[in-house]
């Protein structure tokens, strides 16, 4: 429930100590009642670029990348066409990252994997329509950022209270090395071309092993 809504995920992430991406959450009530109030607030706090969202929703609906201020306003109205709440993201220039959790109380993660969008950023016709992002599985990463992923996979996984399955996704900032959480997927796609089983039968569990743990994981916390 809590990896549905990015605003509350970032929230919870951030109180346990992991590193998220610098934002600010609007509600429609607050930018309906005083917007210049609203822009005045994002400036003093967040650099451009900036990515602007809707809280609760996936496939990357409703994601506008801002250049500059001028494209903020519009950029809300588009995400107030689908939530109650917005997400203003400071941009990560660099890499995106993928990692696959396993597990309920002792949580396991995979070797993570890389996204390289087509176009500025991995949005909805990408995914869905275009079909041209490359995918680099596992991600060539150093041995202490591959560590460094793997721990904070899980360590989302359980500040989040998941269960069973996960994907966690990743910003790698260029020329920093800094790695941010950027969110949670609990319900990721499962199909057999999907990421999240991708990276696991690249981490030696093939889909059918995959399938029997899920469904001893879901026995699991039937009877605890």
């Amino acid at each position: 429930a809590l990896g549905m809504d990015k605003a509350l995920a970032k929230s919870v992430l951030r109180d346990h100590g992991l590193p998220i991406v610098p934002y600010t959450a609007v509600r429609e009530t607050e930018w309906k009642e005083d917007a210049a109030a609203i822009l005045r607030r994002v400036r003093r706090v967040l650099p451009l670029p900036l990515f602007v969202k809707p809280s609760n929703l996936g496939s990357s609906v409703g994601i506008t990348k801002v250049a500059d201020r001028a494209g903020l306003p519009a950029a809300l109205v588009t995400a107030f066409r689908y939530d109650t709440t917005a997400l203003i993201e400071k941009g990560i220039a660099g890499r995106e990252l993928e990692l696959s959790v396993l597990g309920n109380e002792e949580p396991e993660a995979s070797l993570p994997g890389e996204v390289i969008p087509h176009g500025e950023f991995y949005d909805y016709n990408d995914k869905y329509i275009d079909g041209k992002t490359g995918f680099v599985i596992p991600a060539e990463l150093a041995p202490k950022v591959l560590a460094k992923v793997r721990a904070l996979g899980i360590a989302a996984f359980r500040a989040l209270a998941a269960s069973g399955m996960a994907r966690v996704d990743f910003l790698l900032e260029k020329g920093t090395n800094r790695l941010y959480v950027n969110e949670i997927n609990t319900i990721p796609g499962f199909t057999e071309i999907s990421m999240y089983p991708k990276l696991w039968a690249a981490s030696g569990v093939p889909f059918p092993k995959l399938l029997e743990r899920l469904v001893e994981l879901g026995f699991e916390r039937h009877r605890n």
